[in-house]
């Protein structure tokens, strides 16, 4: 029973009513129970009985039936390119990341600031980034305009389309975009009218960087979307051996957080939960977590067997009857706005588009080598990276010839020591 005492406003969590009865509580045994998943379209495309639609016509449908496809068609190209030993890394998953990304609009002036995690490439490909521009990043090549060849494949980066470049240590980003809150609450031109948003899978979430995102988002607090992406596994360690609580999503509400678990195989269910997620920012100004459960069906990177921790099986009956491809497109052709000659011109034509950026992205020159040393400071060029220049190129004239049979990516280096120097 409730007992009512006058020392109660002395407890640290002063609004908690004092009991008698000794209770424990869990996430997963709680009278409650476990947090619900929004959903607005079932398996076979078909509204849920009292969901609303977000505003969508058949001409934003094709849009974002269109990006959805083409993403497993880069993926599936670039996996075998990097299998040919063309390219050194490869992450792909399936479409489940265009609902978020049609939901923070390149032209939404609430956005500030985008920071991903490997996954994210289909961001970029909805704000105009082109295909041209993710195989020249993957081949590090002169168009890389960002990266100038930098990074591994995969780690976009893109100050004109507001996406902050990926970086490999897992998590490190959700501090960071907690940071970009924080800056934009402080700014008084922004404040209420920026957001900031990190995606983040749910091995991610296990990491220390998560909990002190969070922490921070909360307690300043901080506008930023945390958008969780519970593929189920991880790397390869599945959800059940990766926490006991339910999800990612009952850690929202410990840290004071609002939060909703969707659906991450329907797009419209992302939309609208990523769309009311960036309402509540901007009305605010605080924090909002969205966990996005969804299941890869890929393996998780070109340097994985996903088969050594689950069996072939499972996924292919998930291909099957949780398909988010297919589930948008029953809806579509419920509708009238698509059908199979529609379906086999798509394909061919994105694969057809592919195929020639991935020729081009192969035909051009590498980045220039200087390059890896310009960006890093701002003004003059500090001693130590210029010493450091200069002793590469000295390698270079001095072993270049004898490296280039055994790393064939050298040949471009042939006269790099000169150029390092001049």
């Amino acid at each position: 029973m409730t007992v009512p005492t006058k020392d109660q406003g002395i407890l640290p969590t002063f609004r908690s009513p004092i009991v008698s009865e000794l209770r424990f509580f869990n996430s997963l045994t709680s009278e409650q129970g476990q947090i619900p998943t929004y959903r607005v379209l079932d398996g076979v495309g078909i509204p849920v009985e009292g969901a609303q639609l977000p505003e969508i016509n058949e001409e934003f449908a094709r849009r974002l039936y269109e990006h959805m496809v083409r993403l497993p068609t880069v993926d599936n190209v670039l996996y075998n390119v990097q299998r040919q030993g063309k390219i050194s890394f490869y992450y792909g998953e399936e479409a489940t990341i265009i609902g978020s990304a049609a939901a923070l609009a390149p032209d939404d002036e609430s956005l500030k600031l985008e920071i991903g995690q490997y996954r994210e490439m289909g961001v970029l490909l909805w704000r105009g980034f082109g295909i041209d521009g993710v195989m020249a990043q993957c081949f590090g090549n002169l168009e890389d305009k960002s990266g100038k060849g930098r990074q591994m494949p995969m780690h976009f980066g893109s100050p004109e389309l507001h996406f902050h470049t990926i970086s490999s240590p897992l998590a490190t980003q959700i501090p960071q975009a907690a940071g970009v809150g924080y800056a934009l609450r402080r700014d008084p031109a922004r404040r209420h009218k920026n957001v900031a948003c990190v995606y983040f899978g749910e091995g991610a979430a296990s990491e220390g960087d998560f909990h002190a995102g969070m922490l921070l988002a909360s307690t300043i607090p901080c506008p930023t979307i945390f958008l969780a992406r519970n593929n189920g596994f991880a790397i390869s360690t599945p959800a059940h051996e990766q926490y006991a609580g339910d999800g990612i999503a009952a850690r929202g509400p410990g840290y004071g957080v609002d939060t909703v678990r969707v659906d991450g195989n329907d797009i419209l269910a992302v939309m609208n939960a990523v769309t009311e997620a960036r309402r509540r920012c901007l009305a605010s100004g605080r924090a909002v977590l969205v966990e996005a459960m969804t299941y890869r069906v890929g393996h998780h990177s070109t340097s994985d067997d996903s088969f050594a921790y689950r069996g072939r099986q499972e996924v292919e009956n998930r291909k099957k009857i949780d398909n988010p491809i297919t589930r948008f497109r029953l809806f579509m052709e419920s509708r009238g706005w698509w059908n199979d000659q529609e379906e086999e011109a798509l394909k061919s034509r994105l694969k057809k588009d592919v195929l020639t950026a991935l020729r081009k992205a192969e035909s051009l020159k590498q980045s220039d080598l200087r390059d890896l040393f310009t960006d890093v400071y701002a003004g003059e060029e500090p001693w130590n990276l210029r010493e450091q220049r200069e002793e590469l190129g000295a390698l270079l004239r001095k072993y270049g010839e004898v490296w280039q049979p055994w790393q064939s990516e050298l040949k471009r280096f042939k006269d790099g020591g000169k150029k390092l120097m001049e």
